[in-house]
């Protein structure tokens, strides 16, 4: 049996009572745009330190304002991205979320060359 290995991007969500998070990621309806949120830090020990934050319950916004390292400070929003306007590893994994609300956000996590984000998306298109 090989070694653990730790995928760069996980599925995860606030404790809640939805359906199957796979079965989630079939129902999604393509689109072509999306209104994100994200939560940059440059070590992954910060990034840890906020993801405990958001599994304890806590909303995605100040989660966002507390731990993130770059310039969408009000609450992590990046606004509505088309396709191809994001780094390649952030909208793959980004696309394939489905929606959910800072009070209990669904989120994946990703390292890309700008550092390890926390990643929620609020609407689709």
């Amino acid at each position: 049996m090989a070694g653990k290995s730790k995928p760069s991007a996980k599925d995860q969500k606030a404790p809640s009572k939805e359906k199957d998070p796979e079965k989630a990621k079939k129902d999604l309806k393509a689109a072509t745009s999306i209104n994100v949120r994200h939560i940059l830090c440059e070590k992954h020990s910060k990034k840890e330190e906020a993801v405990q934050k958001l599994r304890e319950g806590s909303k995605f916004d100040d989660v966002a304002r507390e731990f993130s390292e770059d310039k969408a400070r009000q609450g992590g929003s990046l606004g509505w991205k088309v396709r191809g306007s994001l780094d390649a590893a952030f909208e793959k994994a980004a696309y394939e979320l489905e929606p959910s609300t800072t009070g209990n956000p669904r989120f994946v996590e990703v390292k890309t060359g700008h550092g390890y984000h926390v990643i929620m998306v609020e609407g689709r298109k």
